[in-house]
Parts: C-alpha cells; structure tokens; sequence
C-alpha cells in the first residue's frame, strides 16, 4: 500500500497534466484541436460568454495544474516516502512548470497585474514559493497534507469539466460540426480522480 501511495501521486500527477495538454475536442486539423490549457482564453471569446447568458468561472479552467503544482509541492520532502533525490527534485521542477501553465499567452509584467490576469498571477506565485519551500510543506501531519492534496484535486476534476460540458455545444456552434470529448479528458479525469483517491489514502494511512 505504502508504495502504491508513494509512487502513485507523482505518476497521477504526470498523467493529469499530460491529459490536460492534450486535446479535450480533437479535431482533424491539429491547430482547431482544444486542449484543457486552451479553455482559459478559448472561453472568453464564446458570444454567449461574453453576453452574460452562460455564466463560468473561467479561471476555473487553471485549477488542475494548481492542483498538481501544489501537491508535487506537498509530498516531495516527506520524510516517510523518501524519494530519491532526482525524484524529489523532478517533483518540485514539475510544480513549477505546472504553475507556469497560468501564464497568459504573450504576457508582460504590466499585462499580469492587470485586474483580468491578476488572480492568476497570485496563484502562480503562490505555487512558486510552494514549490521553493516545499521542504517546509514536508513537516505538515500528514492527514493535513492528503487531505489538501485529495480537496485540490477534487476542486481541480470538478470545475474544468463541468465548464468544459457546458461550452463543448458552443464551440461545435463556433465550429460548425459536431464536437466530441477526446482522450485527453479521459486521461485527465482518470489521472485527477486517481490522486483524489491517493490523497485520501496518503493522508490517513497507518504508520509501520
């Protein structure tokens, strides 16, 4: 049990952040093809968005790389799960890399504390200085650290999927012909709900 606990997270927390890059709605061009990193901006620019008649969270389309940011960032230094120093500093590489997801595209540091982008940003630095101090993060009880790594995750499966079904008949509007849930949903809805279940059990495992 304790190894598939150890080496589950940052393996779910791969597969969640190669779900969410990959397409949500393929399309045979790969330039039409939207990725859950696309929905953030994509969304905005929806008519019935725009208009108020579907209300969304947008920033609710960045929780899932929160969401693994700061669980690499959470388990990385545990002194019971004693990764290899590689590992440990691939996780906090991989926190940081997935807090750079909440960048906006051609961004400035003027365009980043403007009021559209600035939740971002606080986030993004939030995830940084958890990433950095992730040693830190390590002393946390360990029912404290699964419990928020299982919440961010079940925050992060949550919202971007339940957007993503609501916006899916308005883009294949924009489109013009059907569009379907891809693999990367499934991949990424596996890998999240996999790490809520790993973070329940990350935080009330039995020591021995």
């Amino acid at each position: 049990m304790r190894e598939t606990l150890r080496w589950g997270i940052p393996v779910t927390g791969l597969a969640t952040l190669a779900g969410y890059l990959a397409p949500w709605a393929p399309h045979p061009a790969a330039g039409l093809a939207i990725t859950g990193l696309d929905l953030g901006e994509l969304v905005k620019f929806l008519s019935p968005v725009r208009d108020g008649q579907v209300v969304l969270w947008r920033e609710g389309f960045y929780l899932p790389p929160v969401a693994v940011s700061l669980a690499f960032s959470l388990v990385a230094f545990r002194e019971e799960w004693a990764y290899p120093r590689p590992v440990r500093a691939g996780m906090v590489v991989l926190a940081l890399v997935a807090a750079a997801l909440l960048l906006p595209p051609a961004w400035t540091p003027a365009r980043l504390w403007t009021p559209e982008f600035r939740l971002q940003t606080l986030v993004l630095l939030g995830c940084g200085l958890a990433a950095v101090g992730s040693p830190v993060l390590a002393l946390a009880p360990r029912w404290l650290a699964g419990s928020t790594v299982a919440l961010l995750a079940v925050t992060g499966l949550v919202y971007p999927i339940r957007q993503f079904l609501a916006v899916l008949p308005l883009m294949a509007a924009v489109y013009r012909e059907p569009l379907t849930p891809g693999w990367g949903l499934g991949l990424f809805a596996l890998g999240l709900g996999s790490l809520v279940l790993l973070g329940i059990g990350a935080g009330w495992e039995k020591r021995g």
